[in-house]
C-alpha cells in the first residue's frame, strides 16, 4: 500500500485522491476540536494513518457482510468489526437501511452530513420510561391432543372453510320405526376436546368429525329382537337369540351396542333387584363370549365391571332369604374366569386386580355374607391355586363369623342362609385342596385347631372325598380303564378310558359334567357316561325361578 500512497497535497490523479482522507479534512476535524493550525507534515501523517484505518475497517465489515449472505453493508457490520479489534463501538447508528446523506456547499466547500432531529433533554427525562422487556423464557402449551388441535393463543388460528351444500349431510326423514331403544345404546363420546357442544353459528366443517356407526335397517332389526329375545319371557326364543349371539359372524359392528345394554342392564336392575334379568343377561356375556369370532378385549371395560357386580353385589333379588341369587353368583363367577383365562396378560394384570377385588371385599368387615360368598366363588373358580394362598388362610376368620352369626340370639332368616351357604361353599371348594395337601389319616381334632370351627365338616367332607376317589378307583380297575394323571388347572376333570381288553378297538369314553341339583341346601351329585363325540349339559335347579334360566349351552368339557 506504501507503493500506492499518492502525495496527499494532490500530487495524484483526481481518482486515486477521491480515495483517501484529504488533508482539508483533517483541518477541519482539527479546528472543530479546537487544534488550530496544525502543521503539515502532521495533517498529512493524519491523513495517511486515518486512511489505512478506514480501509482496514471496511474489509473487515464486508466480509462480517459476506458471512451473514447479505450483499448490503449495514451498520452492524461496521460494530462487529469494532468489537474485533476491541475498539468501542459507534452508539446511535443502529440502521437497517441506508443512512440518508444529505449534500451542502458552500465558501468553496463541499460537506455531506445527517440531518437528525435536535432533542430536548428535558423533554427526555421528564418524559415517560418504557417498559422494562420481559426476560427471555419458554413456555410449553399442547400443539395438538389426540390429533386435535387445541383453541390457545400459542396456536395458530386453523383455517377458515365455507360450507358447502355437498358437504352437509342430508335431512332423512324419519322411517325406522320401532328402533327407539338403540338410541339409550349408543357409544358415548368421551373425548372432552369433540364432546364439547359448538355454536350453532359456527360456518366450519371439520376435516376429521368423530361420529358414531350407524347401523343399517336390517342390524337394528337383528339388535331390536335379540335384545327383546335374551331379555323376554319366552325361554325358545332366549335359546334361539343367545344361540345365535354365539355362533353368528356378523356381530363385529354391533358389539359395542351389545356391550353397553349389558352394562346399562345390570346396573338398573341391580338397584331394582330383579334377579331373573341379571341372569339373563349374564348368559348373553356368556353367549358373547363363545363367540369365536368377536373380540371383547376392547369392551372389557363394560363387561366385567357388569359380571364383577353380579358377583359381589349386597342384594340382587328382593327376598335374599327365599331366592337363588347364590346360582347367578356362582355362574358369574365362572364367567369371570373364563374373562381371565382368555384376556389376561402380563401386560393389562387382569387376573391379579380381579383378584385383589375379591380380596379387598373378603378382608373387608363391613361386607355383607352375600358379598363374601361371590368373593368365595369367584377365588375358586380361578384355580386351586389361588384357593390355597388366598382363601386357606381366611378359614379360622370366616368360621368364627359364620359361628357368631348362627348362635346369635337375634338370627333372621336372610343371615342364616348367608352363612348356611357361605359355610358350605367353603367347605366345598377348600375340601379338595386340603386333601391334596394333607395325607391321612383324618382326624377332626388337627383339623380344628388349625382351620378353626370349619375344620371338622372340612374334616368329614375330605374323608368323603377320600372315599369316593378310592371307589372310582376300584370301580375303574374291575372295567380294566385307567385314571387320568394329569389335569389342567381351572378345568374340571373326567374320566377317560384310552384302550379295551379283548382285543377290540379302543373306544374312548368320558364321565360327563353331573347335574348338580341343590335342594334344601344338600348337593346331589349324578355321574354318567357316554361318548366322547357328545358334550355335556349343565342343569341348575332354581327354587323360586324356572329352572331353565341358569341351563348352560351345550358344551364339550
Amino acid at each position: 500500500m506504501a507503493d500506492d500512497k499518492p502525495d496527499a497535497t494532490g500530487g495524484s490523479s483526481e481518482k486515486s485522491a477521491s480515495l483517501y482522507f484529504s488533508v482539508d479534512t483533517v483541518k477541519a476535524i482539527g479546528e472543530t476540536a479546537g487544534i488550530l493550525q496544525l502543521p503539515d507534515h502532521a495533517t498529512k501523517y493524519l491523513s495517511e494513518e486515518t486512511t489505512f484505518r478506514l480501509k482496514e475497517i471496511i474489509q473487515d465489515a464486508v466480509k462480517f457482510c459476506s458471512h451473514r449472505k447479505s450483499n448490503k453493508l449495514t451498520c452492524q457490520d461496521i460494530d462487529n468489526t469494532l468489537k474485533s479489534k476491541n475498539q468501542e463501538p459507534l452508539y446511535g447508528f443502529i440502521s437497517d437501511e441506508f443512512i440518508p446523506f444529505r449534500f451542502a456547499s458552500g465558501g468553496g466547500r463541499e460537506l455531506h452530513f445527517i440531518e437528525e432531529k435536535e432533542l430536548d433533554l428535558n423533554d427526555i427525562i421528564n418524559g415517560v420510561l418504557p417498559k422494562i422487556p420481559h426476560d427471555v423464557a419458554m413456555k410449553a402449551h399442547w400443539l395438538a391432543i389426540e390429533g386435535v388441535q387445541p383453541s390457545v393463543p400459542e396456536n395458530p388460528v386453523p383455517e377458515t372453510h365455507f360450507s358447502i351444500d355437498v358437504l352437509k349431510k342430508p335431512e332423512v326423514k324419519n322411517v325406522r320405526t320401532g328402533v327407539d331403544a338403540l338410541k339409550s345404546c349408543t357409544v358415548p363420546n368421551n373425548n372432552p376436546l369433540t364432546s364439547a357442544k359448538k355454536p350453532e353459528s359456527s360456518s366450519l366443517v371439520p376435516l376429521k368429525a368423530r361420529f358414531t356407526h350407524e347401523l343399517s335397517v336390517e342390524q337394528q332389526l337383528y339388535y331390536k329382537e335379540i335384545t327383546e329375545a335374551a331379555v323376554g319371557s319366552s325361554e325358545a326364543r332366549r335359546a334361539e337369540a343367545l344361540q345365535s349371539l354365539a355362533t353368528d359372524p356378523g356381530l363385529s359392528q354391533m358389539l359395542p351396542r351389545f356391550s353397553t345394554f349389558v352394562s346399562e342392564g345390570v346396573r338398573v336392575n341391580v338397584v331394582q333387584n330383579n334377579l331373573a334379568l341379571l341372569i339373563y343377561l349374564m348368559r348373553m356375556v356368556k353367549a358373547l363370549m363363545d363367540n369365536p369370532t368377536l373380540n371383547l378385549e376392547k369392551y372389557l371395560h363394560e363387561m366385567i365391571p357388569a359380571v364383577m357386580t353380579c358377583i359381589v353385589s349386597r342384594q340382587l333379588c328382593t327376598r335374599p332369604d327365599v331366592d337363588n341369587h347364590w346360582a347367578l353368583r356362582d355362574y358369574a363367577a365362572r364367567l369371570m374366569a373364563q374373562v381371565c383365562r382368555s384376556f389376561s396378560t402380563s401386560t393389562n394384570l387382569i387376573q391379579s386386580r380381579i383378584t385383589g377385588t375379591f380380596c379387598k371385599c373378603l378382608h373387608d368387615d363391613k361386607s355383607s355374607l352375600a358379598a363374601r360368598y361371590g368373593s368365595v366363588a369367584g377365588l375358586a373358580e380361578l384355580g386351586t391355586d389361588v384357593v390355597q394362598s388366598l382363601a386357606l388362610p381366611r378359614l379360622q376368620v370366616e368360621g368364627e363369623r359364620i359361628k357368631n352369626i348362627l348362635e346369635s340370639p337375634l338370627l333372621n332368616p336372610i343371615d342364616r342362609t348367608a352363612a348356611e351357604h357361605l359355610r358350605g361353599l367353603l367347605v366345598k371348594h377348600c375340601g379338595p385342596v386340603i386333601k391334596n395337601i394333607r395325607q391321612p389319616p383324618d382326624l377332626p381334632e388337627e383339623y380344628f385347631k388349625e382351620y378353626g370351627s370349619l375344620g371338622p365338616l372340612i374334616c368329614q367332607h375330605t374323608i368323603k372325598l377320600r372315599d369316593q376317589e378310592a371307589h372310582k378307583t376300584r370301580l375303574l380297575a374291575s372295567a380294566g380303564l385307567s385314571r387320568p394323571t394329569t389335569v389342567q388347572q381351572g378345568v374340571r376333570p373326567g374320566l377317560l378310558s384310552t384302550g379295551s381288553t379283548s382285543g377290540q378297538s379302543a373306544v374312548s369314553g368320558i364321565i360327563h359334567e353331573r347335574h348338580f341339583q341343590q335342594t334344601d341346601n344338600q348337593s346331589k351329585f349324578m355321574f354318567y357316561g357316554s361318548n366322547t363325540n357328545q358334550g355335556n349339559k349343565i342343569h341348575f335347579q332354581t327354587p323360586g325361578l324356572d329352572n331353565s334360566l341358569l341351563r348352560d349351552q351345550h358344551h364339550p368339557l
